[in-house]
């Protein structure tokens, strides 16, 4: 079994999927809110939701990086999912995130996805990521521009006009 990394962040824990998270996670995929932008927009079942934390799962132990869950540190409460993607046919290492509704405009995001991004170019040495956003996500644009992100292009990817923005290490930039 791979070994995933927990990193711990001001408020926050990221930390493999667990069995313990599934219900969670299942809600939060269940939500339209939360999967309108992402795969073909519509919230998915329990079974589905299993196996994409299967998914999520086996990507690190396919490429050495993936998703993590990310939790309240002070409580352990499942915030979302935050973390790295890039499965055969994806354009290029991606930073995604993805919280749960109620968790959301509190800076979470920023805060998680800004340690998997330093996770990517200090341990993957990646020497870009990518965060490919849905031209009517306006939220997750935001978040891309707080950690830096600047929009490189737009692709049609998975039939949607996607902006692409993209991410340096710090030596890079």
């Amino acid at each position: 079994m791979i070994e995933i990394p927990r990193i711990e962040t001001e408020r926050l824990r990221l930390t493999a999927f667990g069995d313990r998270h599934f219900e969670a996670y299942a809600s939060m995929l269940a939500d339209a809110s939360s999967t309108r932008f992402v795969g073909d927009g519509q919230p998915l079942d329990r079974m589905n939701a299993w196996r994409s934390m299967a998914m999520l799962l086996g990507h690190w132990a396919l490429r050495g990086y993936g998703m993590w869950a990310v939790e309240l540190k002070d409580s352990g409460e499942f915030v979302g999912r935050v973390g790295l993607h890039n499965p055969e046919g994806w354009p290029d290492l991606e930073l995604g995130w993805m919280l749960m509704p109620a968790r959301r405009r509190k800076g979470y995001a920023t805060e998680a996805a800004r340690a998997a991004l330093d996770f990517a170019f200090t341990q993957v040495k990646a020497l870009r990521a990518v965060s490919l956003i849905r031209v009517e996500n306006s939220e997750s644009e935001r978040v891309a521009r707080r950690l830096g992100g600047r929009q490189a292009t737009t692709i049609d990817f998975l039939g949607h006009a996607t902006l692409v923005y993209v991410y340096h290490p710090p030596e890079l930039d």
